[in-house]
């Protein structure tokens, strides 16, 4: 074990890297999408079935299938970073979007109607009342986005955009099952960490909603 954590440490450390980035740049876009449009879903309950529904075709479709999908896109598939993380995107999409309508819909419209009587305008209402209100739900919503997050992102190995699915791809290629290992750990190893550190916040916001 020691000599093969000498023989491939760094490269190890490196995909793990390239890994945790593009996990953390899908993850960003997805929040930038999903919350602020969940957040409008919650004002258009008509729109929310289509658009919900949309984002939820596109998580039944295989990730290897929705990177082949995309590699012909104009300056999209020449670069497979890019193609990778506009793919995982798409995939943490759903949770994210479904959890953030879903938690503010749920809020008992009596508060809000008593946070209008006493005078808050629509953006303080969600300030201060709404999001506080729904942020437990909406962590769940990120915390299984992230899990399936880093999960998919070992496929883009598959299309040359790196990370821990490179040392995946080839131990499966060369019947080498430490190579194997050594990019699938390293990776359930990330999302047990995301998944307990935003499984604390969630606990800390229910608690604190309580």
């Amino acid at each position: 074990m020691s000599g093969f954590l000498r023989a491939h440490g760094y490269e190890m450390a490196r995909l793990t890297f390239e890994h945790l980035w593009l996990t953390l740049f899908a993850m960003l876009l997805a929040t930038l999408i999903g919350l602020p449009l969940g957040i409008v879903l919650s004002r258009r309950p008509k729109l929310a079935r289509p658009i919900i529904g949309f984002a939820n075709v596109l998580q039944t479709v295989p990730s290897l299938a929705l990177f082949g999908l995309l590699l012909p896109v104009p300056w999209l598939g020449e670069n497979a970073a890019r193609l990778a993380i506009l793919a995982l995107t798409g995939y943490a999409l759903l949770p994210i979007l479904r959890n953030t309508y879903a938690g503010i819909r749920s809020i008992d419209p009596t508060l809000t109607d008593i946070a209008t009587a006493l005078g808050m305008t629509a953006r303080q209402r969600l300030l201060k009342v709404e999001l506080p209100l729904s942020a437990s739900v909406i962590l769940a919503g990120l915390r299984t986005a992230t899990v399936t997050c880093v999960g998919v992102a070992t496929i883009a190995a598959a299309i040359g955009a790196g990370g821990l699915g490179e040392l995946i791809f080839r131990g499966v290629a060369s019947v080498d099952n430490s190579l194997v290992l050594a990019g699938a750990l390293p990776a359930a190893l990330l999302a047990l960490l995301a998944d307990a550190a935003l499984g604390f916040a969630e606990k800390k916001l229910t608690v604190k909603r309580a």
